[in-house]
């Protein structure tokens, strides 16, 4: 079932990479504060290194000063994740998460098959807005779409 707003998030482990590799329970990261959780199919896909995570970079000072962390997400592997968020000037405070095996998209119920691009399972385009642990927003992109889940669009929708 694709979750939907006020459900809560699922405790599900990511990793990051700070020191090393860390696993990090979704409550710890997402409960107590308000967080956009936006995932893309692949790191340095096209449409997510040209205009989804670079919309992210672009607005964090926005989201931050609306008192909101923004995370992205992707079925990709930690160093992945770190190597792609460096390559695109990821801020300090922009957390870059890895779902290697996809179990926090199949908890959210957001998984896809791309196998037919040779990239297996993978997550769906979307944008979670989340407020101490529970969906408030859920933005989940058409196949092929990159609109709702956009940096620009969810500014828009938090007012």
């Amino acid at each position: 079932m694709t979750i939907q707003a006020g459900d809560r998030l699922p405790e599900v482990p990511l990793q990051r990479i700070r020191e090393g590799v860390e696993n990090v329970g979704s409550r710890e990261l997402f409960d107590g504060r308000k967080v956009v959780i936006f995932a893309v199919p692949g790191a340095f896909t096209p449409t997510c290194s040209e205009r989804h995570l670079p919309g992210y970079v672009e607005h964090f000072d926005e989201f931050r000063k609306r008192g909101i962390d923004v995370a992205c997400v992707a079925v990709n592997d930690p160093f992945v994740m770190k190597a792609w968020g460096d390559s695109q000037h990821v801020p300090d405070g922009l957390m870059m998460l890895a779902d290697g095996n996809g179990d926090f998209t199949r908890a959210l119920g957001l998984e896809m098959d791309a196998s037919a691009y040779g990239m297996g399972t993978r997550s769906k385009r979307y944008a979670i807005y989340a407020e101490d642990g529970v969906a408030k927003q859920v933005l989940v992109e058409a196949p092929g779409e990159f609109r709702v889940s956009s940096a620009d669009h969810v500014l828009s929708q938090l007012g």
